[in-house]
């Protein structure tokens, strides 16, 4: 099992308890816990992944939970992809941009979801989340801004034990 530096107990045990209860329930094997995100891999599909939640995680009576999540997929032969789940359900025509840093990317958005436009976006994404503090996602929804930020303290660790997850098959 890979280890990390031992996750902050709320940041971890919230973590956890998403992945717990998350739909649908699936055996999954964690792969580690480092600072605030987690590294598990699932058998069916196959699939290994990095997950967190924002600063701010959504409260009570909230339609979903948000996060931010990196994943392989090896019989797909898809690495680094970024998947992250708004906080709030987004405006149709609203833009969603993730900015790491320095770097701005421009990213594709379903009403609650948004993902790199090409694999070489995703590539520049985990590149960029590697050498920085946050990440925050912003668009618009019907009520107001969307803007989730994220501390990137771990992700390069639970990033990198995804991958050797999905590397041994």
């Amino acid at each position: 099992m890979t280890r990390g530096r031992p996750a902050r107990a709320a940041g971890g045990l919230a973590l956890l308890l998403l992945l717990l209860v998350a739909p649908p329930l699936r055996a999954r094997d964690s792969l580690g816990i480092f600072e605030r995100w987690g590294a598990f891999r699932d058998a069916r599909p196959e699939r290994c992944y990095a997950i967190a939640e924002p600063d701010r995680p959504a409260g009570p009576g909230a339609d979903w939970r948000p996060f931010a999540s990196v994943a392989f997929w090896p019989r797909l032969g898809q690495r680094n992809q970024l998947h992250l789940r708004l906080s709030r359900a987004r405006l149709p025509d609203a833009p969603v941009q993730l900015v790491i840093g320095e770097r701005r990317f421009e990213l594709l958005g379903g009403i609650a979801d948004a993902w790199a436009p090409h694999p070489r976006v995703d590539a520049a994404i985990v590149a960029a989340m590697r050498s920085a503090d946050t990440m925050t996602v912003t668009s618009r929804a019907a009520n107001g801004p969307i803007r989730d930020r994220y501390r990137l303290r771990g992700a390069a660790s639970a990033i990198d034990a995804a991958a050797l997850g999905c590397s041994r098959r």
